[in-house]
């Protein structure tokens, strides 16, 4: 790619994700940063450098969108809050490509369909791709798997298994009211687990289509377990009884059997009421087949290091996937239609 020109890029969104990819867009020997948009009023007329504790470059966050457009970028970073079809279609109408962390583009055949008809046209309209990847949803339920399963000429089934570990996170609001740790088994509230459904729903389809054994149905499922005894976490007190573990399973089934499945495991206790295995953080891959895996991916670094090193598993992967995207068909891409992401660093 040496003797292409840089591709020009637009961090839209500099929150916990967005900073890390915006550092790694100005870092990165092939791109151009040109943009950044922001929401928040305080960081409008921020140097991009400034937003993401680097030099200043030059790029001033702006909350326009028409600013945006203007600017004629290659690819947008769409890492904000919340979905705005709006300003989506706008972008990729106007001729720029989408690289998303959000979860709404995994597998089109499950998005709503007046939704996927507008991306659809706003991409047709500006000969664009808009695709979405990440950690997880992405590399974990998509990427990784298909060469895992490459491997394998008879497949009986694949399981994901996902550790996040948030006694070293300081954020009792998240911790305690959007997750309802530290609430009784009656106060808990399963809801905040819906987008996972929606998700890795969408995420398994598409690996199952992609090795034709498409999924048939979905099952959801999800469990608690209580701290065995009070303790002080990071976020604070945790009371004997209250949840201090949780966990929800995604399965796609064919023939009325799991054989796709991503499991969820998230705690801030490792002294719980279940039998359940508990590790740091990471993941755990089990293929059943002919050539049977069980792989384990650990986060070789310290846990007081976790709320700085974590975001660059989603960024990255995002930002490494935008020369794909450029270069793909218009229209909604997925891991298994588009060509490899590959990271390149001279």
């Amino acid at each position: 790619m040496s003797d292409e020109r840089k591709l020009r890029v637009v961090q839209w969104s500099v929150g916990n994700i967005g900073r890390r990819s915006l550092r790694s867009v100005i870092e990165h020997p092939h791109m151009e940063l040109v943009g950044v948009h922001v929401t928040t009023p305080s960081r409008v007329g921020l140097d991009a450098g400034e937003l993401c504790g680097l030099p200043p470059v030059g790029v001033k966050a702006t909350n326009s969108v028409d600013a945006i457009i203007a600017l004629q970028a290659d690819c947008v970073l769409y890492m904000r809050q919340g979905l705005d079809v709006d300003e989506v279609c706008a972008l990729l109408a106007s001729g720029t490509n989408i690289v998303t962390t959000r979860g709404e583009f995994h597998y089109p055949p499950m998005m709503d369909p007046s939704f996927r008809t507008r991306i659809e046209a706003a991409c047709a309209k500006g000969q664009t791709s808009i695709y979405s990847t990440g950690s997880s949803p992405g590399f974990i339920s998509e990427a990784l798997p298909i060469q895992l399963i490459s491997l394998q000429r008879r497949f009986d089934g694949l399981t994901i298994i996902e550790y996040g570990n948030m006694e070293m996170r300081d954020s009792p609001d998240l911790i305690f009211n959007v997750l309802g740790y530290g609430k009784t088994p009656e106060e808990f509230d399963t809801s905040h687990m819906h987008h996972l459904r929606e998700m890795f729903t969408g995420t398994l389809a598409q690996l199952g289509d992609a090795i034709g054994l498409p999924a048939e149905d979905f099952t959801v499922g999800s469990e608690i377990a209580l701290a065995m005894a009070d303790e002080v976490v990071v976020a604070g007190p945790l009371k004997q009884g209250t949840v201090a573990a949780q966990k929800i399973t995604v399965s796609a089934l064919r023939g009325g059997k799991s054989y796709l499945n991503f499991v969820g495991l998230w705690f801030i206790s490792r002294n719980i009421d279940a039998d359940w295995e508990i590790r740091d953080i990471g993941w755990r891959v089990l293929v059943d087949g002919d050539a049977p895996l069980d792989i384990t991916i650990d986060y070789p670094i310290a846990k007081e290091s976790y709320t700085e090193m974590t975001p660059g598993y989603t960024a990255h992967r995002a930002v490494n996937a935008v020369a794909t995207v450029c270069a793909a068909a218009p229209g909604i891409r997925t891991t298994a239609d588009m060509a490899q992401v590959i990271a390149t660093f001279s």
